[in-house]
């Protein structure tokens, strides 16, 4: 079975693929989608949308991962990691 896991971020967004066979797990790739601070938000989700549908695209995982939200005392910070993660989680969706 073929794993891509998520760490969401706006400015860097975690991604790790990895095979797991007969309790055997390796790692396929791993790498950042980083997006520049001072770019539009719209602009940086879509560059978030784009660089995970090449990635989904390329390594053709049969699951995702993505880890949850917890909450930070910067409300700004959550509020972006959040949107980072729905466009995760909407590329997954498209992906299917």
């Amino acid at each position: 079975m073929r794993i891509i896991g998520i760490d969401p971020g706006t400015g860097i967004l975690g991604f790790g693929v990895i095979d797991v066979e007969r309790g055997k797990t390796r790692l396929v790739t791993a790498g950042v989608i980083t997006t520049p601070a001072h770019t539009p938000i719209d602009e940086r989700l879509e560059e978030i949308f784009d660089g995970l549908t090449d990635i989904i695209a390329e390594t053709k995982p049969e699951v995702m991962s993505i880890e949850k939200l917890f909450f930070t005392k910067n409300v700004t910070t959550a509020i972006s990691v959040a949107q980072a993660r729905g466009v995760a989680m909407l590329t997954g969706r498209r992906a299917k």
